[in-house]
């Protein structure tokens, strides 16, 4: 098949230049347009078509087919219209048809194109009549011409012309009213298309307005929708923003809450661990000193006080009664006092008869404790009696005795340090004291 590759008004030209058939296929992608195609170029359709048709393949897609569609609807996609002379389409195909129907149909359009140009062809073959009627109406003008006839023919000349003349009047008049009447029609039939085509440009105008606004109101409702899809959009992104703020701070609350916990927990565990310590440690010093409470419980570090200021110490068992105490500092200072009692000084007690018989544990003088001996007024005369300077030693002794026993009390608890529990295992004569005599008792002794 032979296809125009030019324009649609330019093959529209050569139609008419050739007073062919104006063709136009419109095709899409789908099978139908391929078959159709297909019955196009078979050999039998392209020589039907060749000295007939002027035909053009359009895209069903393009701007050439939108245009056409604007004059001539296109119902169906593919689609073969076949327009003649004055621009009305002789046949439409719709669809796809074999390539023998489609060559009936060529055939068919090409008799119908034929009998259209004939019609044409119509008005001048009535105008020549009418062109021909001067030559006609010029007989009657001839006949001065034949005067030279005899006079009969002469006589019977006007009578022929004025029969002849007679007769062509009315088939003049005949003529005149076809011609008048075909101008009328040509005219009814002008103003009809001119008012189809003023009716079809309004409707096309319309169209055109109604496809405007329409066009207008799709890209209204487009934009429309676009805001609508960005608005939403944009809070949908404040929204996962604030959530995603709203995480953040859970998520810092929570970090901090739980850096607080373990602060809290690691600082009641080092409380705690502190505490366990302080109480570990203050269970070792209360054993400790329990322990040393007991060794010390067990054995009492008494200091005997004499008259003189002297001092002597010794260690009892616990369970020890104070008697025993008594007799071993009545072994130390002999008779030199005679009689004597015992008593402490802070606080002030003199011990009695009832209690000599009760332990230093319950006399409470455990750990240590410091007894004065007192002596008695009933002396013996010889243990009173002493030389001068001895007399003035005893008064001095006497006087100043609560403060060097305030003294001795004082720095036995500061400056002593306790006995090693081995030193009071160890046995010692109940003759020696634990400190001697200062000299002013040994100076006495030798008076004595």
């Amino acid at each position: 098949m032979l296809w125009f590759e030019g324009s649609i008004p330019d093959a529209i030209n050569l139609a008419k230049q050739r007073s062919s058939v104006f063709v136009v296929v419109i095709t899409g992608e789908d099978d139908q347009s391929a078959q159709l195609i297909s019955s196009w170029e078979d050999e039998r359709v392209s020589e039907a078509a060749r000295h007939c048709c002027v035909a053009i393949q359009v895209d069903a897609q393009s701007e050439t087919c939108v245009q056409f569609s604007q004059i001539y609807p296109v119902v169906c996609i593919p689609s073969s219209f076949f327009i003649g002379e004055n621009g009305i389409p002789l046949e439409v195909i719709a669809g796809s048809v074999p390539a023998e129907e489609l060559k009936k149909r060529i055939h068919r359009v090409k008799q119908m194109h034929a009998q259209q140009m004939e019609g044409g062809a119509l008005l001048p073959e009535a105008g020549v009549p009418v062109e021909a009627t001067p030559a006609n109406s010029s007989a009657p003008a001839s006949a001065p011409a034949s005067t030279a006839a005899p006079a009969s023919v002469s006589s019977t000349a006007p009578g022929t012309a004025d029969a002849s003349s007679d007769h062509a009047a009315p088939s003049e008049d005949n003529l005149n009213a076809k011609v008048d009447r075909l101008t009328k029609k040509l005219e009814e039939r002008r103003e009809q298309k001119k008012r189809g085509e003023e009716e079809s440009e309004i409707k096309k105008e319309i169209e055109r307005r109604k496809m405007g606004k329409d066009v207008q109101d799709l890209k209204k409702k487009q934009e429309e929708e676009k805001m609508r899809r960005l608005l939403e959009e944009r809070n949908r992104e404040k929204a996962e923003e604030k959530a995603a703020r709203e995480r953040v701070k859970q998520q810092i609350a929570l970090n901090t809450n739980n850096r607080a916990a373990r602060y809290a927990q690691t600082k009641e565990e080092e409380r705690a661990s502190r505490q366990a310590a302080l109480e570990a440690r203050q269970a070792q010093q209360d054993a400790r000193k329990e322990s040393a409470l007991r060794e010390r419980s067990t054995i009492v570090r008494i200091q005997f006080r004499l008259p003189d200021g002297s001092s002597f110490t010794n260690q009892f068992p616990s369970q020890s009664r104070l008697q025993e105490a008594r007799d071993f500092a009545d072994q130390e200072v002999g008779k030199r006092y005679g009689k004597f009692s015992l008593a402490t000084m802070f606080p002030r007690r003199e011990f009695t008869s009832e209690d000599l018989n009760r332990t230093l544990l319950e006399l409470e003088l455990a750990p240590s404790a410091s007894i004065v001996l007192l002596p008695q007024s009933s002396r013996p005369a010889q243990t009173v009696v002493q030389s001068s300077a001895g007399g003035v030693w005893a008064l001095l002794g006497t006087l100043l005795y609560p403060l060097l026993a305030m003294w001795r009390f004082l720095s036995s608890f500061l400056f002593t340090s306790p006995t090693p529990p081995g030193a009071a295992a160890a046995p010692r004569g109940p003759g020696r004291p634990s400190s001697s005599y200062p000299s002013s008792a040994s100076a006495s002794d030798k008076t004595n």
